[in-house]
């Protein structure tokens, strides 16, 4: 009984103890000196390499802006889709700006931070010649996809295509571009990017089908940081990249199609009192 009476004590502190420990977040990065974010470096524009080696983008720009607010430096921790949440609850990074969709099954794991700072869609680059026109062409046709894409069970269910994966976006456009697949399943707002680049081994392709399942991207968060100092912070900081006009101002910047959901959100918020 004496065993269980200290469990219980033991586990009712731990409970107590919770709230303290992600108000303690946001604190030792400051003590730190560091903030830690798990970024792409293969999505263009959002995060990609530049001819230097250096990380840049539009999802690069708000984490500068996110570490100047906090006043610590900035370290930036490369994530692909099928290993940035374990990253963050390892601990290995304080925060995924990542275009991180958000998902009912993602919100189990981790915190969400709202408003969302952006949304795509979904949809495949295909050769122009594969005459692809609507989603039950997939239908047994050889696809590549990305290892950790959320869309990725519901495309295959749906219309099923011999869906490969692959590791990385740069691996599975190479196999495109290598004849290993007709298509390549992934977010629309990277197509897009990818087609207007100006890429001349990008002229034959097109985006064929019409974009479907939007979904909204979230900057992502440990579960007991979502209420702590560190998640109202950037809560807060969200509102005013919508309310501003910052995150309309960086599409310009980064050579992106104004996105519909901006668009309302800034004006929603605009409103707000």
């Amino acid at each position: 009984m004496k065993a269980w009476t200290t469990l219980a004590l033991a586990f009712a502190a731990a409970l107590a103890a919770a709230p303290a420990l992600a108000q303690d977040t946001l604190a030792k990065i400051k003590e730190k000196g560091i903030l830690s974010v798990g970024v792409k470096n293969d999505y263009k524009p959002w995060g990609f390499l530049d001819p230097s080696g250096q990380i840049v983008g539009l999802e690069i720009d708000l984490a500068r802006e996110i570490a100047q607010k906090i006043g610590v430096k900035l370290e930036m921790t490369p994530v692909i889709a099928a290993n940035r949440i374990e990253f963050l609850r390892q601990g290995r990074i304080d925060v995924i700006l990542a275009t991180l969709g958000d998902t009912a099954d993602r919100r189990k794991q981790i915190g969400m931070i709202e408003p969302n700072y952006y949304a795509g869609a979904t949809n495949v680059l295909a050769p122009k010649s594969a005459g692809l026109k609507q989603w039950p062409d997939l239908k047994g046709k050889k696809v590549c996809g990305v290892q950790g894409a959320y869309y990725n069970r519901r495309v295959t269910q749906l219309y099923a295509p011999d869906l490969a994966i692959f590791p990385s976006v740069p691996d599975g456009l190479n196999a495109l571009q290598g004849g290993n697949c007709v298509a390549f399943l992934f977010d629309d707002t990277l197509i897009v990017s990818t087609l207007s680049g100006g890429d001349p081994k990008w002229a034959n392709y097109e985006m064929p089908l019409v974009s479907e399942d939007p979904q909204l991207w979230a900057i992502g968060v440990r579960l007991e940081d979502l209420d702590g100092g560190l998640g109202k912070l950037l809560k807060e900081m969200s509102v005013d990249w919508h309310r501003s006009g910052k995150l309309l101002e960086l599409e310009t910047k980064w050579g992106i199609k104004q996105s519909p959901y901006l668009i309302e959100t800034n004006k929603k918020l605009k409103a707000a009192p």
